[in-house]
This record gives structure tokens, C-alpha cells and sequence, in this order.
């Protein structure tokens, strides 16, 4: 065959190659996911997660992270009546089997464990030492919302050490707790180790006894009705690896 009827003829089998879902060699695989995932997540997950869907990103150029934070107890109710979500990270494993019930998800992974602490005021002007001297006299406390984890968490707490407390405001979520700490509207609030490390110098953590805390363990799932499942997997993949291991230990969790 003629030089120049090769040339063709290699022409038309690498155009039928393209045709049929080929690739050329060396070209970018478009195997890796794409599009936009959303992921519906518990708000003491806010910065962890932010972290986590910037390297996910660059990882998978494809594909972009869309968060939802707020009360995991809030989250669940909204994807059992139908909101578009791809992903579901709780930080209670009952307000996950909630969703699994409905059959919103087919099963869920447990990926982090959080545990309390006591979050005051700079400066610690009530001087709270422990979990008792919430229950002194003048002392405002904001718990959450006793339906939300980290509201089930705390009052797991006070039973434990036998302290009764009636808080000046209920949190709707961990981070609501955290800012009305932060402000000075409240001289203390219970909320989750990680949340008083995530605020830096603007607020103390008193630690919590290891005989009187409590913990949550926080569980993930792909939903059933994923607009896009196949990113959906990827990230909760991510999650659990190595890497995002190492982001929410160095946020302060611990390992499941």
C-alpha cells in the first residue's frame, strides 16, 4: 500500500477508535468522576470537611464539592422528605439509622469519633473549672438543642457527673453553642472537642473527665437518590483513606 493510503487508512481506524468510546494514547482519562457532588454534613465537621473538599477537588479535577452544614437531626428530616443530597455524614450514628430506616441509604460507615469539653469565654471571667461549676450560681451555660447529637452528647455528660443545668439558650447546632461562647453572651457551653480547637485563641476548653464523658461516633453514607452517585462514592472513598483520616485527626477527632 501507498505512503500516503496508510496514512489515511490509520486515520479513519483512530477515528473510529474515538467514534466507539476510545481514547488516544496520552490523552487525559476521563474515567474519574465528574460533576457536582453534594454532601449534606454535620456542623461540627464545618472546617474538617472544608479541608477535605478542596484536596478532593484537586484530586478529581472533574468534580466539584457542594456542603450543606447544620444539626445532623435537621439534615436527616430534610433528606427523609426528599431534598437533593449525595452524601450524608452524622455525627450520631441514631440520626443516620433514621435515614437507613426510610430507606434513604443502604448502609453507613462510621469514620471519626468526637468526644466533649467545656468551651468559656477568653479570659474565663466565670472562672468554670469543671463540669460542676456550670451549675453555680450566675453562671450562664447554652447547650444545644437536646434533640440535636450534640445536645444527647452534653446531657449524657451531666447525668454522668450528676449536675443539673438549666442553660440561657439552646444551640440550634454545636457551632451556634460555640458562637454565643465566643461573643460573651454565655460564660460557658458544652460542645465537641474538635469545635473549641477550630476557634483558636478566641475561646478555653476545660477538659471533661474520662469517668463523666461522653463520645459520638460519626457515620457516612451514599444516598439512594444521588443525582450523582458515582462522585458521591468517590468522595466517601476519599473519606475513609489515609488522607482523610489524616485531616480529621489532625482536626482533632479521633479514629473510629
Amino acid at each position: 500500500m501507498r505512503p500516503v493510503l496508510l496514512a489515511a487508512a490509520a486515520a479513519l481506524a483512530l477515528a473510529a477508535g474515538c467514534g466507539a468510546g476510545g481514547t488516544v494514547p496520552g490523552s487525559p482519562s476521563r474515567s474519574g468522576p465528574t460533576g457536582t457532588v453534594t454532601v449534606f454534613a454535620a456542623a461540627s465537621l464545618t472546617d474538617s470537611f472544608g479541608t477535605l473538599g478542596r484536596r478532593f477537588e484537586a484530586a478529581n479535577p472533574g468534580v466539584t464539592v457542594r456542603f450543606s452544614f447544620g444539626a445532623s437531626s435537621a439534615l436527616a428530616q430534610s433528606i427523609v422528605q426528599g431534598a437533593p443530597a449525595d452524601v450524608f455524614a452524622s455525627a450520631s450514628p441514631a440520626t443516620m439509622r433514621s435515614v437507613l430506616a426510610g430507606g434513604d441509604a443502604a448502609e453507613a460507615r462510621t469514620f471519626a469519633r468526637n468526644t466533649m469539653q467545656i468551651a468559656v469565654r477568653r479570659g474565663n471571667p466565670a472562672r468554670v473549672a469543671g463540669v460542676t461549676d456550670l451549675a453555680g450560681p450566675g453562671v450562664k451555660v447554652a447547650l444545644c438543642q437536646p434533640q440535636v447529637p450534640c445536645g444527647t452528647v452534653a446531657q449524657q455528660v451531666l447525668a454522668a457527673a450528676k449536675v443539673a443545668v438549666t442553660p440561657v439558650t439552646y444551640g440550634a447546632d454545636v457551632r451556634a453553642v460555640l458562637t454565643a461562647v465566643r461573643l460573651g453572651e454565655v460564660d460557658a457551653g458544652m460542645v465537641y472537642r474538635t469545635d473549641v480547637r477550630a476557634a483558636g485563641a478566641e475561646v478555653t476548653g476545660i477538659e471533661i473527665p474520662a469517668e463523666v464523658n461522653a463520645s459520638t461516633s460519626y457515620p457516612v453514607a451514599v444516598l439512594r437518590a444521588a443525582p450523582n452517585g458515582a462522585a458521591a462514592r468517590a468522595f466517601v472513598e476519599y473519606l475513609l483513606s489515609p488522607a482523610g483520616t489524616a485531616v480529621l485527626t489532625g482536626a482533632g477527632f479521633a479514629r473510629p
